[in-house]
């Protein structure tokens, strides 16, 4: 089976290869006592079993953990959900998962995020234009991720867009959502509906126009 994706601003057309997922649903008759809970619990709050619930399920504790993790971060997260968001698709763009990123673009249009910002993160280079609070999140997050940690003056600049409380959430952004992508990336969790992929692969290599 193959998908195609088209890098936002580029005529070119990539096909991938998909794979068939490692870890698929688990049938719901055959759910064990602990997975039925789990299960009733993330159908309640999010509809189904989907996402990386479906491979997270046989670990029926972690999975419910995380759901929690979820509802805060989704839900309860004080930062602004234009700034949750952002901080969520840097998460997703780093470990470039398909499924994750194709949830997130509908939500950060909604929130406010500009479609030209969502692009270039698409395609993995810093946008042209950002809001101060958006620039200090970029910048925290590029960095944590690039030296697995962040210097004195990206962290004091955000301290001072978001307060202590507010770099932690945005860590908690982080974990959740990358958490998330390293599960479906290796159980290779399909885009739903039969999506096209939305990412590219990095670093982008393009055969030349003729």
């Amino acid at each position: 089976m193959s998908a195609q994706g088209k890098n936002a601003g580029q005529s070119a057309t990539i096909t991938y290869t998909v794979l068939p997922e490692r870890m698929r649903p688990i049938p719901p008759e055959q759910f064990n006592v602990a997975q039925q809970k789990v299960a009733a619990e993330l159908s309640s709050s999010r509809g189904s079993v989907r996402g990386p619930f479906g491979a997270m399920l046989r670990s029926p504790e972690l999975a419910d953990c995380m759901q929690r993790v979820g509802q805060y971060v989704r839900f309860k997260c004080g930062l602004d959900k234009r700034i949750n968001r952002l901080a969520g698709m840097l998460a997703t763009r780093h470990w470039s998962n398909q499924y994750e990123w194709n949830g997130h673009v509908p939500y950060a249009l909604q929130a406010g995020m500009e479609q030209a910002l969502i692009d270039a993160l698409a395609e993995g280079r810093r946008p042209s234009a950002m809001r101060a609070d958006e620039a200090a999140v970029y910048d925290f997050i590029t960095e944590l991720y690039a030296n697995k940690g962040v210097s004195d003056p990206t962290y004091a600049r955000a301290v001072a867009e978001f307060g202590e409380a507010g770099v932690i959430d945005l860590l908690g952004v982080v974990g959740y959502y990358a958490t998330n992508a390293m599960i479906m990336n290796v159980a290779l969790t399909a885009v739903p509906n039969d999506n096209p992929m939305p990412l590219i692969p990095l670093p982008l290599q393009l055969a030349p126009q003729d």
